[in-house]
């Protein structure tokens, strides 16, 4: 037994809003083309007359393919990015364990398109940038979850799931930062792990022309960047010492930077990890000393995805007057809700003909078959 809540009230469909989702469509993504029309208004299904195909106006949304009501699936992936229990979810709105599990990786998937899409392409405009990772503790195994955020904006940059804090976790991290950032010329505040050194120097690197002599071009560090280390020294569980170390660029440097964003005096690395303990609040299977464990690292990595989408596009910022990160860095012009959110497309990829393989290669000259022999 399901308890559904009312859904608000139908809107009609809009075809000129809309874009046809089918790989093969040469319209693919595009919208404003006069190719979508209503193909029936009860199933919800618009049609594309470029390829004749039909799909359902809820393709590509978190709603696709679900039985529940729409407001019912927004308030349980709200209570769930917030810090609901799962099992506070089943038992309040009597669902199955394994539907609502499976809601989290379906709206851990679509918050993950929507941050590539909007997030990773270049365009956030920082100076200031701090990564760390966090132990996550699964039910009967532990993964390493690495996250980065830009500090002015307060965006949140992405983060990477794994079983081990190797150079394969940061490198797939500081590659999300590369992917977003406007510009080489940022200040990175990390923690003392070495692997951060070797990730940034090899992300953060241009190509220098040789200018007519042969070879390949040289890759050189950007000169605006600069890094910076915070080691932290423990005696058990009691912090000894706290040493900040300049890996690239200059003290004198990095304090401007600092002071000319308003975010400290030094190499700290704050910023970052009050957003882990944002992300050990708002996500269940994140607490410290919790028995409401995620069961699997998929789970974990959609909770992730899930948490970091809604923090970055639904979450206002006191400190940012009232506006949510994503307003702050320019990526959209207001707030969305949670239904926004779970119901923003993210159009594909421009169709590209496929190209025509001609003539085989020396069929000119290849001897006629001749029959009967």
């Amino acid at each position: 037994m399901s308890v559904n809540l009312p859904d608000p009230k139908v809107l009609p469909l809009t075809p000129r809003s809309s874009f046809c989702p089918h790989p093969t469509c040469p319209n693919r993504g595009q919208v404003g083309h006069g190719n979508i029309v209503i193909h029936s208004q009860r199933e919800r299904r618009y049609k594309c007359t470029t390829c004749g195909k039909t799909f359902a106006a809820t393709q590509g949304t978190v709603y696709y393919r679900k039985q529940h009501g729409h407001d019912l699936i927004t308030l349980v992936l709200t209570l769930l990015a917030h810090g609901c229990p799962l099992q506070a979810i089943v038992i309040a709105f009597l669902l199955d364990e394994r539907t609502v599990g499976q809601w989290a990786r379906d709206a851990g998937a679509h918050c993950r398109q929507v941050h590539e899409h909007l997030v990773e392409t270049g365009q956030v405009s920082t100076q200031h940038v701090q990564a760390d990772e966090l132990w996550v503790k699964l039910v009967g195994a532990k993964a390493w979850q690495a996250m980065a955020l830009a500090v002015e904006s307060r965006l949140w940059l992405g983060g990477v799931i794994s079983a081990v804090r190797d150079q394969a976790l940061i490198t797939r991290l500081v590659a999300r930062v590369r992917a977003s950032v406007a510009s080489l010329d940022v200040l990175v505040c990390v923690d003392g792990l070495r692997s951060y050194v070797v990730a940034v120097t090899r992300a953060f690197r241009v190509k220098v022309p040789r200018h007519g002599r042969r070879g390949r071009c040289r890759h050189v560090l950007a000169e605006g960047l600069q890094l910076g280390q915070v080691v932290k020294s423990h005696s058990g569980r009691r912090l000894t010492d706290v040493a900040r170390r300049v890996v690239h660029g200059t003290a004198e440097g990095i304090r401007a930077v600092l002071q000319a964003t308003g975010t400290g005096r030094d190499i700290h690395t704050a910023y970052i990890e009050r957003l882990n303990a944002t992300f050990r609040g708002r996500w269940a299977g994140l607490a410290r000393k919790s028995r409401r464990l995620a069961r699997t690292v998929g789970l974990a990595e959609a909770g992730m995805w899930l948490v970091g989408t809604v923090y970055n596009f639904c979450t206002p910022h006191a400190s940012l007057d009232g506006q949510t990160p994503a307003v702050a860095a320019g990526l959209v012009p207001q707030r969305w809700t949670p239904g926004e959110l779970f119901t923003y497309r993210v159009p594909l990829p421009a169709w590209v003909p496929p190209k025509s393989r001609g003539r085989p290669k020396g069929s000119k000259n290849r001897p006629k078959e001749v029959r009967g022999t």
